[in-house]
C-alpha cells in the first residue's frame, strides 16, 4: 500500500477483473488485437479522408473528427490496461490518474457531441438536400468542431480539482485498469455531494440532451422520409443513416448501461461493473471504423486504393 499525504495517496492501485488476477495475461492477446482494431481502423479512415479529395464533404469531415475521437480515447487508456493485464504493474501516480480521467471523460463527451453534430448533417441532407452544400460549408462545419471541443472541455473543467479537493484515505485502489470519476469519488472520506451532483448535471445537460436532440433529428427524418413516394426513394434515403445509427447505439447504449449499474445496480457482482465499463471505452473504437468501412463505398474504395498505392 502506498504511503499517503494529507489530502491524498501519492499513487493509485489499478485493478484488472477482481478475481481472475491469475488468469489475466491470457487477456493480453485479445486486449492487444482490440487496441490495433481500434487504432488501426480509425487511423485508416483518416488517412483515407484526409488524402482523398473525393471525400472532403461534411458527412467525412464529421466521421473523421469522430474517428480522431476514438484514437485518442484508446491511446489514453491503452498505457495503464497493458501495464496492468501484461506486466503486472498496476501503480499510477495521482496526478497522472487525474489526466488520464479527464481524457477520458471529455473524449468521451466530445465523441456525444460529434454524433449529434452527424444526425444534424443527416438531418439536412435528407429533409433540405437543395440546401445540404449552403448549409454545410467549411466554415460552419470548422466552427461546430470547435464548438464540440470547446464544450467538452469546459465543461469538465473541474473534474480533477474536485477529485483533488478531497482527502482520500479510504484506499488507493481502483476498481479499474484505468482512471474514471466515479471510481476514484468512492475512495473519499468525506462528503462527495458535490462530485455526484456535477456528475449527474453533466450526464444529463450533455450526454442525455444530445440523445435526445438526436432522436428528434430522427423522428424529422422519418418524417421527411414517409413523404417520399417510391420505396426505393425511401429505402436509399434510409440506408445513408444506418452507419449513423449503428454509432449511435453502439456509444449510447453501454454509456447507459455503465451510468445505471453504477448508480442503481450497487449491490450487483463487481464484474458486472467491470464488463460494462470495458465495453463503454473498448467498444466504440472498435466497432465504428469496421461499420463505416462496410456500409460506406466511398471509404471502403479509398482504403482500398490507398493500400493499392502502398503496394505499388
Amino acid at each position: 500500500m502506498a504511503l499517503f499525504n494529507v489530502s491524498h495517496p501519492t499513487v493509485f492501485l489499478l485493478t484488472g477483473i477482481p478475481g481472475l488476477e491469475g488468469t489475466q495475461k491470457w487477456l493480453a492477446g485479445p486486449l492487444c488485437m482490440m487496441y490495433t482494431m481500434a487504432l488501426g481502423g480509425n487511423t485508416m479512415i483518416l488517412l483515407a479522408v484526409w488524402g482523398e479529395s473525393r471525400l472532403h464533404a461534411p458527412m467525412y469531415y464529421f466521421l473523421s473528427m469522430l474517428s480522431f475521437s476514438d484514437v485518442v480515447m484508446s491511446l489514453a487508456t491503452l498505457p495503464t490496461v497493458f501495464r496492468t493485464f501484461c506486466l503486472n504493474s498496476r501503480a499510477i501516480l495521482f496526478d497522472a490518474c487525474l489526466a488520464q480521467m479527464f481524457l477520458i471523460h471529455s473524449f468521451s463527451l466530445m465523441e456525444s457531441g460529434i454524433l449529434l453534430a452527424m444526425s444534424f448533417d443527416r438531418y439536412v441532407a435528407i429533409c433540405n438536400p437543395l440546401r445540404y452544400a449552403s448549409v454545410l460549408t467549411n466554415q460552419v462545419i470548422a466552427g461546430i468542431g470547435l464548438a464540440v471541443i470547446a464544450r467538452s472541455f469546459t465543461t469538465l473543467f473541474p473534474l480533477p480539482f474536485l477529485i483533488k479537493r478531497l482527502p482520500i484515505c479510504r484506499s488507493n485502489v481502483l476498481s479499474h485498469s484505468y482512471c474514471l470519476h466515479p471510481d476514484m469519488m468512492k475512495l473519499a472520506c468525506a462528503d462527495i455531494s458535490v462530485n455526484i451532483i456535477y456528475g449527474m448535471f453533466v450526464l444529463t445537460s450533455t450526454f442525455g440532451l444530445d440523445f435526445l436532440f438526436i432522436i428528434l433529428s430522427y423522428v424529422l427524418i422519418l418524417h421527411s422520409v414517409l413523404a417520399i413516394a417510391s420505396h426505393e426513394g425511401r429505402l436509399k434515403a434510409l440506408n445513408t443513416c444506418v452507419s449513423h445509427i449503428c454509432a449511435v447505439l453502439i456509444f449510447y447504449i453501454p454509456l447507459i448501461g455503465v451510468s445505471t449499474v453504477h448508480r442503481f445496480c450497487k449491490h450487483a457482482p463487481w464484474y458486472v461493473h467491470v464488463l460494462m465499463s470495458n465495453m463503454y471505452l473498448f467498444v466504440p473504437p472498435v466497432l465504428n471504423p469496421i461499420i463505416y468501412s462496410a456500409k460506406t463505398k466511398e471509404i471502403r474504395r479509398s482504403i482500398v486504393l490507398m493500400f493499392h498505392r502502398l503496394c505499388m
